[in-house]
């Protein structure tokens, strides 16, 4: 029984190491969530009224000068962006991600592109790198991105959007969409997909008066769009690996915080289980103890 008291006394003495360990972690998540809630926040409507501006436009520059990442081309090559994170112990957060991108998958074009070998998978983010990888061995992945949310800056982020955008320009692109999860708050991320490229234009039904682009264009339409179209697609892609960092911290803080108390919950059954335990010694050493007075006393 007294080897019993000392395994539960172990089991005690690594919970609360534990516990120790996820409180720790919650309040690192939270304070870098702070900054990244705050960076999300600033940058979410810049990017998507910048995105809605480049759909308006290339709305209605059908066959004219700038609408090259507007025109729909048959899928010869696509490629799934999946933006995760690069650590774990932050729930179902990446997996939920990898789920999505696996409904993705089942539906066209990718389907095709999957069966057919003209699918290849860019990760920024070692756990989505590692999901599709177990699923799909036969898929290549583009990995020279992995590890880029560990700098989720403008200047850091943009060789991505650059990269997709230059596969694009020279045809060895013809399909982008980007998995990824968009925060709302600490306790709630909604994984989502995206069409990067093509742009999506607006549909003809809802081109109406109010929302048709009516721009005037200073200096020449050419000259403008050349720079204004790739820097709305590089900040709306930032947003999107933004929105993945201040819910990865959101996940994890909100993991951290069920893993303490759910390490309290087992300390309060180890503590009983213990105090039974050691009652049981107790009680069995005075019955030895009263059973050896009576035989002396016999």
């Amino acid at each position: 029984m007294a080897g019993g008291l000392k395994e539960v006394r172990d089991r005690i003495s690594s919970v609360k190491n534990t516990q120790q360990i996820t409180k720790a972690m919650k309040m690192v998540s939270a304070a870098k969530l702070r900054r990244a809630q705050q960076a999300i926040q600033e940058v979410r409507p810049y990017a998507t009224k910048l995105r809605s501006i480049l759909r308006n436009i290339l709305s209605n520059l059908d066959g004219e000068a700038g609408s090259a990442f507007g025109v729909q081309r048959p899928v010869n090559h696509a490629v799934l962006v999946v933006v995760t994170s690069d650590r774990g112990l932050a729930g179902a957060f990446n997996t939920n991600i990898g789920k999505l991108g696996l409904e993705l998958l089942k539906q066209e074009p990718y389907a095709t592109a999957l069966a057919q070998g003209k699918l290849s998978i860019l990760p920024i983010g070692k756990k989505g790198a590692d999901f599709f990888r177990k699923r799909f061995p036969q898929v290549p992945q583009i990995k020279q991105f992995i590890g880029a949310t560990a700098n989720a800056s403008f200047e850091g982020i943009a060789p991505v959007s650059q990269y997709l955008m230059d596969g694009w320009l020279d045809g060895s692109i013809d399909r982008a969409d980007v998995i990824y999860s968009r925060f709302r708050n600490a306790a709630m991320q909604f994984p989502e997909a995206v069409q990067f490229l093509p742009v999506e234009k607006l549909e003809a039904e809802s081109k109406t008066v109010s929302n048709r682009a009516d721009y005037i264009f200073e200096p020449s339409k050419e000259e403008l769009l050349e720079h204004l179209v790739p820097t709305i697609l590089q900040t709306t892609f930032h947003s999107y690996v933004l929105d993945v960092a201040a819910g990865e911290h959101g996940a994890r803080m909100t993991a951290m915080d069920k893993a303490t108390d759910n390490a309290d919950d087992i300390l309060r059954d180890l503590k009983i289980k213990y105090n039974k335990a050691r009652q049981e010694v107790i009680t069995s050493e005075l019955a030895e103890i009263v059973g050896g007075a009576a035989a002396l006393e016999g």
